[in-house]
């Protein structure tokens, strides 16, 4: 999709309904269907994390940037999206979110534009509750990755993206052993779990943005 395109429609992805668990079952494993009714946040006092879809343009298409987390700790080596924990300092979750994207992949805070958020999503083995928003740059980012917590960026076209499948893969998560686990595969890397439940309700909310 042409970059001056995505541009004009942002009002239409500001205005586009967050269609949260409906989007999110989609790819939540089954296991993880199970548990979800039985979550009371008053009692996991869950840690904030804010996430970010960051959009720029890439020889005048439109592009999404995500991220490979480096080996070690509880999501070693899985696609993410550029984020992080919420700190004290920060004036909210889209701060949060903004904040760590130019600490791990090196765009300055001043050159991103928050567009809206989408709903916020629990993660079990870390116990955060994480808080995505979409963003965009006007020009096309000269990477420099937080070495200790990115091994690689994943650049994908919005076209591709929207066009991307699902399919299903025997998983083994930290907190149990799913068959079947509803992933995407975006460039050579599986995807699933909160990850995969995010991009869903990203892919609603841009489809039915740009078919209005």
């Amino acid at each position: 999709m042409n970059f001056d395109l995505f541009l004009n429609n942002i009002p239409k992805i500001q205005n586009a309904p967050l269609l949260a668990s409906e989007s999110h079952l989609k790819m939540a494993p089954m296991e993880r269907i199970k548990m979800m009714n039985l979550w009371d946040y008053s009692k996991l006092n869950p840690k904030k994390a804010g996430v970010l879809a960051l959009f720029y343009p890439k020889q005048e298409q439109t592009y999404l940037v995500l991220i490979v987390r480096s080996p070690g700790g509880i999501h070693s080596s899985q696609v993410a999206f550029p984020g992080g924990k919420f700190e004290n300092q920060d004036k909210d979750l889209s701060h949060t979110a903004v904040r760590e994207t130019e600490e791990e992949i090196g765009i300055s805070q001043e050159k991103i534009n928050v567009i809206t958020n989408l709903s916020e999503i629990y993660i079990p083995p870390s116990n955060y509750l994480v808080y995505p928003f979409i963003g965009h740059v006007d020009f096309e980012p000269k990477f420099i990755l937080q070495q200790e917590e990115v091994a690689e960026v994943i650049e994908i076209p919005l076209y591709d993206f929207l066009d991307i499948k699902i399919t299903t893969h025997n998983i083994k998560a930290s907190y149990s052993s799913f068959v079947g686990v509803p992933a995407y595969s975006i460039n050579g890397r599986l995807v699933w779990g909160a990850t995969a439940m995010i991009l869903s309700e990203l892919r609603d909310v841009l489809s039915k943005s740009f078919s209005r």
